[in-house]
C-alpha cells in the first residue's frame, strides 16, 4: 500500500485547499492537488492526495470512499502509477 491516493468524482468547484482540509481529518497531508485541464484551466474532476503514512492513507480510504463532498460521492483509492503509452509517436504520413 502506498500513501498516495487517487480522489475521483470531485465537484468542479473543489480546489487544492478543500481537498487538503477534508483529508487532514485522517492524518498528515503531504500534498493535495486537483488536476486541472490545460486548455480551459478548469478542474478535471479528480485529484491526488499524499498522506503522511500508509496507515493514514488507509484511514482516509475507509473514511472518505463513497462519502459526499460538495454534492458528489467521492471515489478514494490507492493511486496507481501512470501507464506507459506504447508506440513510437510520429504519426505522420509517409509517401
Amino acid at each position: 500500500m502506498g500513501s498516495k491516493l487517487y480522489v475521483g468524482n470531485l465537484n468542479y468547484r473543489v480546489g487544492d485547499a478543500d481537498l487538503e482540509r477534508t483529508f487532514a481529518a485522517y492524518g498528515t497531508v503531504k500534498s493535495a492537488q486537483v488536476v486541472m485541464d490545460r486548455a480551459t484551466g478548469r478542474s478535471r474532476g479528480f485529484g491526488f492526495v499524499e498522506m503522511g503514512s500508509d496507515q493514514e492513507a488507509q484511514a482516509a480510504i475507509a473514511g472518505l470512499n463513497g462519502k459526499e463532498m460538495d454534492g458528489r460521492n467521492l471515489m478514494v483509492n490507492e493511486a496507481r502509477p501512470p501507464e506507459r503509452r506504447g508506440g513510437s509517436g510520429g504519426g505522420g504520413r509517409r509517401y
